[in-house]
């Protein structure tokens, strides 16, 4: 065959292919369509699904009620079924809002959504907050800044006994536990410095006391106190804490208190202006036998944000003013911030501590949007869906998207306004 018959042979297959394209485009490569199972389910939400026995109601914080537990996953490794028991949970939460949060305790520990196994869990129903990501951003925070004991962000839509509750950020109890707060079951100590559980407003509780220097109000989680002797004890343990943070003394502080977590936990505090540690209320320490106090682990963070408190039974208004402190302009003197404990404020005039402070500010600021925020918008991203159907289950009169960006924007002139606030703090006297 002659090169001008294969030319033309050529050219005829060219004119058939081009004439089987459709109206002259290019052929497109088709993108294959990313399998649910290979995304990244940490920031997804999970479906729950609760039974329980009879179909009864959950309406007690103190009575748990038999159930069985389904959660499924688009990891699908995280699938679970298993059997447990739920009731309420909360105190204000509970009381003034009509979506409940919850407490699971499972009658086998499970790794549930990938986290270290265990038997008890809560569901925080996030009501008050309209972006859901309040408590979110806070355990990232934690988690970037290296906690010892933190909570971690699982999210997921509950149903129970087949009606939709709503969306909810599954996360572990705190409690004493080798995957929860790792300290000696009999030795260690786990304390929470809350007016609610506290001797004031639970004056028939066994577990609680006024502690000797700052008259804190204080409930010990761990241990289960069998004694008058025993809760005696750990008051005098926690005392000499108070005393020797009273005469702001930073050797013996050092030797007694993990100082980077102080520092650390009272950052968070300004940071997102939570006021509730003057009450206090949620604020948890501990210590191993032999080990040094930590504060932690963070805990209840929707009535930071500058919350409009005049509104806290039916308002979600936050964001107003970046401006407003905790710890004030002047931590040691309360000026220009809330009147916290002395406890949290009388180390400012330790002149090392301060500075140490100052330092650490400036080490972590740029983490805040640059990376921790970031890390909490794809929480946003993955529970879109899942926002928009709570959204409709819970109308609140916010849109979660616009105040979203509301949130955003106040952590941004937050951080750059602390920046001003802390570098000018008084140094220090002592």
């Amino acid at each position: 065959m002659s090169s001008n018959h294969l030319k033309i042979i050529a050219w005829f297959l060219l004119l058939v292919f081009i004439g089987c394209t459709k109206d002259d485009e290019p052929v497109k490569k088709e993108t294959p369509e990313i399998p649910v199972e290979t995304q990244d389910a940490t920031y997804q939400a999970a479906q729950l699904d609760i039974t329980t026995q009879q179909a009864v109601s959950v309406s007690s914080k103190e009575t748990y009620v038999n159930c069985s537990v389904t959660i499924t996953s688009t990891k699908k490794e995280w699938n679970y079924t298993g059997t447990g028991r739920i009731k309420g949970r909360g105190n204000s939460s509970w009381l003034w809002y009509p979506k409940k949060p919850y407490r699971i305790k499972l009658d086998k520990k499970a790794a549930i959504l990938g986290l270290k196994a265990d038997k008890d869990w809560v569901l925080l129903a996030d009501y008050r907050d309209p972006t859901h990501l309040m408590n979110a951003f806070v355990f990232t925070v934690g988690q970037g800044l290296n906690f010892p004991c933190i909570n971690h962000v699982r999210y997921a839509e509950f149903y129970l006994n087949g009606h939709y509750i709503g969306l909810y950020l599954l996360t572990e109890q705190i409690e004493q536990g080798e995957n929860r707060v790792s300290i000696d079951q009999a030795e260690g100590i786990l304390l929470s410095l809350d007016a609610d559980d506290g001797p004031e407003l639970s004056p028939n509780a066994k577990d609680n006391f006024w502690s000797s220097v700052y008259q804190l109000p204080v409930c010990v989680k761990n241990p289960d106190i069998a004694s008058t002797a025993q809760l005696t004890s750990i008051r005098s343990n926690f005392a000499v804490l108070e005393n020797a943070i009273s005469q702001a003394d930073y050797e013996t502080i050092d030797r007694m208190l993990n100082l980077n977590s102080f520092i650390d936990y009272l950052l968070i505090q300004e940071l997102v202006y939570n006021v509730e540690v003057a009450a206090p209320r949620s604020i948890y320490l501990y210590k191993d036998k032999a080990g040094k106090w930590t504060m932690g682990p963070l805990w209840d963070f929707d009535a930071g944000f500058d919350f409009d408190w005049s509104t806290m039974y039916t308002g979600h208004n936050y964001f107003n003013s970046y401006t407003e402190l905790v710890l004030g302009t002047a931590p040691l003197d309360h000026t220009g911030g809330y009147i916290v404990p002395s406890f949290f404020t009388d180390l400012f005039r330790n002149k090392r501590f301060v500075n140490e402070y100052k330092a650490r500010w400036l080490e972590i600021k740029d983490s805040i949007m640059g990376e921790y925020w970031t890390t909490t918008l794809r929480y946003a991203k993955g529970t879109d869906e899942a926002m928009k159907r709570n959204a409709s289950q819970w109308p609140i009169g916010k849109d979660y998207t616009n105040e979203i960006s509301s949130m955003q924007r106040w952590l941004t002139n937050r951080v750059d306004y602390l920046t001003t606030v802390i570098s000018n703090y008084p140094s220090g006297t002592k």
